[in-house]
């Protein structure tokens, strides 16, 4: 196995562009794959541009009649059908939406092929993690689901344990749903409270389908306004024991950068430092738990694109390629003068929120009062007993 990472990149994931007033702007890819070069993290890794998921890859997941309705509206966006997801404020749909969003599953796809054969310990594609898409509908700023279709893949080449955790602000629902009654693919997720945000699932009681998908899936929902002790608590409170019960032969992870207390269109209130404090956490219990140490990073949401995205997606870049960056680091002038001239904003001026992120360890206690530790009991009760765990 190579010892060194592999980053999945190819400058055309940023035509999956939505249009100048969608939230998803695509200047957040650029802008981090900008800032992993002025670190110097390209050198640090293999940077590898995969080919686009062709129709047989796609059909892992996606239906046949979804894929071709997705190439109609990409050749005429005026005739999206909306019966699939398209053409909505959310998917909004653009010329050459099917070439975008397939390029982008194909890198997805690429770095599972990697970590699975040995080519690489680690992979990372940033431009991935559009985990709403779900097999015959887009969803949630999703086309195709790359990180379903990338554990597709690694269950075609031949796993029989996939563990796939999600912290992204929003449920991993269209994973979760792809996977449903498959006892090979573990989902688990911590995201806002459906209550209160989109897309209103991932409740605890969502624990895999019946028979032998039982407890296959795990849900954290988390109250609105967590901040880093919350979420780290969450995280540690659920996520190894897991891993150390299921022993994945590949983890997958997504990065979703929307927890951040910046990000416009959520309600949690997590630092960059915390989100760095998982990333390093997801790394470390690859090298502990997993077969080889097999780990694809994913990005995902995240709609401060300046501020946050990059810096937080770097750090992912940084801990996958076994070079961190010093949070403490002043970001090179150059990149900030990128950032002016793509955005007229100015860029941060380190990689660090300052706060040192801590929390407290589940097996210290709960307190039956806290909605946090309520939220956190409540997915243990849930799923752990399916599994032969206690909750």
């Amino acid at each position: 196995m190579s010892g060194r990472a592999r980053l999945m990149w190819d400058d055309a994931v940023t035509g999956y562009d939505f249009g100048a007033s969608h939230p998803m702007d695509p200047v957040r890819l650029d802008l981090t794959m900008g800032l992993v070069r002025a670190y110097g993290l390209d050198r640090a890794v293999d940077v590898v541009a995969a080919r686009a998921a062709g129709d047989s890859t796609l059909r892992l997941v996606h239906r046949e009649d979804y894929v071709a309705a997705v190439r109609a509206a990409s050749a005429d966006p005026r005739g999206a059908d909306q019966a699939y997801g398209l053409g909505t404020a959310d998917d909004p749909a653009f010329a050459g939406m099917h070439e975008a969003s397939a390029l982008i599953a194909g890198q997805s796809v690429g770095a599972a092929e990697a970590v699975w054969r040995g080519e690489a310990a680690h992979a990372v594609n940033f431009a991935g993690g559009l985990h709403h898409a779900m097999p015959g509908t887009a969803a949630g700023f999703c086309i195709y689901n790359d990180a379903s279709l990338a554990i597709a893949r690694l269950l075609e080449l031949g796993a029989e344990r996939v563990a796939y955790v999600d912290v992204d602000v929003h449920h991993g629902d269209g994973v979760q749903a792809a996977f449903w009654d498959d006892p090979r693919v573990l989902t688990v997720s911590l995201h806002e409270h459906p209550r209160t945000l989109f897309p209103g699932t991932g409740w605890p009681e969502e624990t895999g389908g019946s028979g032998a998908g039982e407890g296959s899936a795990v849900n954290v929902a988390l109250p609105a306004g967590t901040g880093d002790a919350g979420w780290l608590r969450a995280f540690h409170a659920i996520v190894p024991e897991l891993l150390a019960d299921f022993r994945p032969q590949v983890l997958v992870t997504q990065h979703g950068a929307d927890t951040h207390f910046e990000d416009p269109l959520a309600h949690l209130a997590v630092s960059l430092d915390a989100q760095r404090a998982v990333q390093t956490a997801c790394h470390d219990l690859a090298h502990a738990y997993v077969d080889r140490g097999a780990w694809v990073a994913l990005g995902g949401g995240g709609y401060a694109v300046v501020d946050v995205v990059p810096r937080s997606w770097t750090h992912l870049v940084g801990i996958a390629a076994h070079r961190p960056v010093d949070p403490e680091s002043v970001i090179p002038a150059s990149w900030r003068d990128e950032v002016y001239a793509r955005t007229r904003q100015l860029g941060p001026g380190r990689m660090t929120d300052g706060v040192t992120p801590t929390w407290e360890a589940w097996d210290a206690g709960y307190d039956p009062a806290d909605r946090l530790d309520q939220a956190v009991l409540a997915a243990r009760r849930a799923t752990f007993p399916l599994r032969g765990l206690l909750a």
